[in-house]
C-alpha cells in the first residue's frame, strides 16, 4: 500500500492493533444523562496520537477533522467532521 515508504503512525497502529481501546473497557466512564459524547476509547487514542506526534490541542483537533490517516485510525468516515 505504501510502496517504498513507511505508513503514517496512525495507519500502522490501526493496521497492527485493530481497535486499540474498545468501549467495553470504559463502560464505567459513560454517563447515563445528557448528550452522549465520543467514545472514551476514541479520545484515548487521540491523546496517544497527539503525544506521539507532539501536537498541540488545536493541532490534534485539526488532525481529527482533516487528516485521512487519523480518520482511519479512529474508525471515522471520510465525511465525518470530527
Amino acid at each position: 500500500m505504501y510502496a517504498r515508504r513507511k505508513a503514517p503512525l496512525a495507519v500502522a497502529a490501526r493496521d497492527q492493533l485493530g481497535e486499540l481501546f474498545a468501549d467495553e473497557q470504559f463502560v464505567e466512564a459513560f454517563g447515563v444523562r445528557g448528550r452522549s459524547g465520543w467514545s472514551p476509547g476514541r479520545l484515548a487514542l487521540i491523546t496517544v496520537l497527539q503525544m506521539a506526534e507532539n501536537l498541540t490541542d488545536r493541532a490534534a483537533v485539526d488532525a481529527v477533522r482533516l487528516r485521512i490517516d487519523w480518520k482511519y485510525a479512529l474508525g471515522l468516515g471520510l465525511d465525518d467532521e470530527g
